[in-house]
C-alpha cells in the first residue's frame, strides 16, 4: 500500500494563495498529494470553517493545519517541519 502525505490548500485564488499553492508545490515531493481547494465554494467553505480556518490561504497537512497557517501564514521553514518534501515512508 502506497502512503503519501495528503496536503490541502484553502485557495482564494489571489496572488498569495497562488504563490503558497506554488510554494507547496516546489517543495512537495511524491509521496506527497496536493489538492488545491476553492474557497468560493460552498462545501469547501464549510469544511474550513470545521477545521477552524479563518484567513487564506491555509494549508492543512493531513488534516491539520500546518503551524504556519494557524500563527500567520505559510513559511517555507514551518511547511518542512509539517513534512512536506519528505517522502513517507
Amino acid at each position: 500500500m502506497k502512503k503519501t502525505r495528503q496536503i490541502e490548500i484553502f485557495s482564494a485564488g489571489c496572488q498569495i494563495c497562488e504563490d503558497t499553492v506554488n510554494l507547496v508545490k516546489q517543495l512537495a515531493c511524491p509521496s506527497c498529494e496536493v489538492t488545491v481547494l476553492d474557497m468560493k465554494n460552498h462545501i469547501v467553505a464549510q469544511r474550513a470553517g470545521s477545521l477552524g480556518i479563518r484567513t487564506v490561504p491555509t494549508v492543512v497537512v493531513d488534516g491539520r493545519l500546518a503551524e504556519c497557517c494557524a500563527e500567520g501564514g505559510p513559511s517555507e521553514q514551518v511547511l518542512r517541519a509539517a513534512g512536506i518534501g519528505t517522502p513517507v515512508s
